[in-house]
């Protein structure tokens, strides 16, 4: 269903491009592919085109569609298509790279009144396009890269009903109002700065705050599995990452990082690395085994600068990262030890539950992507199978998505949008320490390598803000809650005792804030639950008389008075069992 969709959505892409043709001439189609999405298409256009102007286009690609026009694919020489786009330099630049291969030119045409080079499949004519709209309109690289020419994007999307249409047009509302880039303004926790640069996110107190909250908790969890936490460097010599095969494989992703001194460095890609460079500090005995580090630290990658956007894509990037050296007979409980750190992490979050598991094994027809020997990948192949079966955990065999160094068990969350997001990884690695020469003594004084366990609870710290921004819509459990209290005295009669309060509940680790401002009462409830605060503490002259407080939920429901001492109980309780209610 999946394919058929997405041939449907691309035949759209290609209606979308002939109606825009039609009505703008001296447009130039750049290329448009369908997306699990919907489908989108890049033009150069030298006047401005809206989202205004959709209802005229939408009305010109439902006459193609009423047309039931067929569409038929040509092959023929890249000398003959050359001719076909003739002053068109995108067309050129596609026909480049399809010369080089030394392949022939494929095109669909659409009718008589259209023809674009393209791959394929489509489905056999316009009229069977289902229902379809237009979303938005966006500036887009050529290519994604900044050094060239901004091209504009039109985004839309299409379905085989119209029923199934307005399913996810709504969806698409919901997730409007829950995304991360409008909340996190809203609710000021991180920003941009063109002078930073765009990939670089800053993050203000209440940001900082659930961040420092979430590594907390993640520490917490991993120490009681055994885990010591380790501080590595920002960058390295490039040799490092040339040993581990980094370098090799992304080397386009790398920032090199040089001074007038004749420094020459590269910013960390991944820890890794960094941390075999701990365990190769001294010699290591069987007996030692497992040694397990874990760091949140920063990593950079130079990703492509026209997909970067938002937390969910950024430069640099603040990983929690967790390394195992172990014995191999021991790779099996350090595995599950790492699944089960990751069941007690996300059923803090309320995810638990909603995920399936992938076993992300290697392309068995290309093994020339991997680093390692192929006996070695069989048996951490074999091994995650055993943990799948032996935890229950109804892992899918995903062939060719493994890492770079070996396969690994990859856990698909759903947030509140049905969206699937693949933040937590347990991957084993026989290979990485043997590049790097990590030995340990065995029981019989021979010198043998450790197998790597790598594990990432939460991922980058980006992106799993972004999910849990959007999952919870900005109101955090109290515990992750930047804000978790706000004391809102009735009137300025009430200011010592309302500061008396914030004071007490400050001297209990409680996150809380004082709103003395001169509004109404109603002024500063809405302006704390437009904040998404979990409790609001109301002290007018009755509180004040009985040394109680009127207890406030975001949700607008009233649990009354009680006693500071029974509020912080209360509260407190919450925090410590990271509830997810109030």
């Amino acid at each position: 269903m999946k394919q058929k969709l997405r041939t449907m959505r691309h035949t759209a892409e290609h209606v979308l491009t002939q109606a825009m043709l039609s009505l703008y001439p001296g447009l130039k189609m750049a290329m448009g592919p369908a997306t699990d999405e919907g489908f989108y298409f890049d033009f150069d256009y030298s006047k401005k085109i809206s989202e205004e102007d959709f209802s005229k286009i939408e009305a010109k690609m439902q006459k193609i569609i009423d047309e039931d026009l067929p569409l038929k694919k040509e092959v023929l020489s890249v000398e003959k298509a050359r001719k076909l786009f003739k002053g068109n330099e995108y067309k050129q630049k596609w026909l480049d790279e399809i010369d080089e291969k030394g392949e022939k030119a494929s095109l669909y045409h659409t009718g008589n009144e259209f023809t674009d080079l393209c791959a394929g499949p489509h489905i056999a004519s316009t009229g069977k396009i289902g229902a379809f709209k237009l979303l938005s309109i966006a500036g887009a690289y050529w290519r994604g890269d900044e050094k060239n020419k901004m091209l504009t994007r039109i985004y839309g999307t299409a379905f085989p009903t119209q029923k199934e249409l307005r399913v996810h047009l709504a969806r698409l509302e919901k997730a409007k109002k829950r995304d991360h880039r409008k909340l996190g303004k809203e609710l000021d926790l991180f920003c941009f700065s063109e002078l930073v640069g765009s990939g670089l996110p800053l993050y203000t107190p209440k940001g900082t705050t659930i961040i420092e909250e979430l590594q907390k908790h993640i520490e917490f969890v991993c120490r009681n599995y055994g885990f010591g936490k380790v501080m590595t460097p920002h960058l390295a010599k490039l040799k490092l990452f040339e040993l581990s095969g980094h370098v090799q494989k992304f080397n386009e992703e790398i920032f090199r990082v040089s001074s007038l001194r004749n420094h020459e460095f590269a910013l960390k890609p991944v820890q890794c690395p960094h941390q075999t460079q701990i365990y190769a500090s001294r010699p290591r005995s069987y007996r030692d085994l497992p040694i397990r580090y874990m760091e949140s630290e920063r990593q950079y990658r130079a990703e492509k600068s026209g997909e970067v956007g938002g937390l969910n894509r950024v430069y640099a990037i603040t990983v929690e990262d967790g390394h195992s050296f172990c014995r191999v007979d021991q790779v099996k409980d350090e595995v599950k030890g790492m699944v089960n750190i990751i069941k007690d992490f996300y059923t803090a979050l309320g995810l638990w539950g909603n995920h399936w598991v992938s076993l992300s094994v290697r392309d068995y027809n290309h093994p020339e992507k991997y680093i390692g020997e192929p006996k070695d990948w069989d048996k951490c192949e074999e091994m995650l199978k055993e943990v799948s079966d032996e935890m229950k955990l109804d892992a899918k065999t995903c062939e060719g998505e493994a890492a770079l160094y070996g396969p690994k068990l990859d856990f698909m969350f759903k947030d509140a949008l049905g969206n699937e997001i693949q933040i937590p990884t347990v991957q084993v690695d026989f290979a990485t320490p043997k590049r790097f020469d990590l030995t340990y003594t065995n029981k019989s004084g021979k010198k043998v390598s450790p197998v790597m366990v790598h594990r990432a609870v939460l991922g980058s710290y980006e992106r799993l803000l972004a999910l849990l921004i959007e999952h919870f819509a900005g109101a955090f459990p109290v515990w992750l809650s930047p804000i978790q209290v706000k004391v809102l005295p009735v009137t300025d009669k009430n200011s010592k005792y309302a500061n008396q309060v914030t004071r007490q509940l400050s001297n209990k680790n409680i996150r809380v804030e004082l709103d003395d401002r001169n509004e109404t009462l109603q002024a500063k409830i809405r302006d704390a639950q437009l904040q998404k605060i979990p409790y609001m503490l109301i002290i007018g002259g009755k509180e004040e008389n009985a040394k109680k407080v009127a207890v406030r939920l975001r949700t607008e429901k009233n649990l009354g008075q009680m006693s500071l001492g029974k509020f912080i109980e209360r509260i407190g309780r919450k925090i410590d069992n990271k509830s997810l209610d109030l």
